[in-house]
């Protein structure tokens, strides 16, 4: 299990104004970054590589 103690989370600049239903970032823990659903901030997390999450962002970025 990856300790996620110190993890500075933040909204995603991607989630909308839609009632609490957010995605939440913490990218300041070295070599991962975590991804949780805002409405249950105890519940599990993703945790990627920091160059995953780059390049899923990139990707995301170049489609809109």
């Amino acid at each position: 299990m990856v300790e996620l103690t110190g993890a500075q989370w933040r909204k995603s600049t991607r989630s909308g104004d839609n009632g609490g239903a957010c995605v939440e970032v913490a990218d300041n823990l070295p070599g991962l970054v975590a991804v949780r659903d805002s409405k249950n901030p105890t519940g599990p997390a993703l945790i990627f590589p920091p160059t995953a999450w780059a390049s899923f962002v990139r990707s995301t970025k170049s489609t809109h």
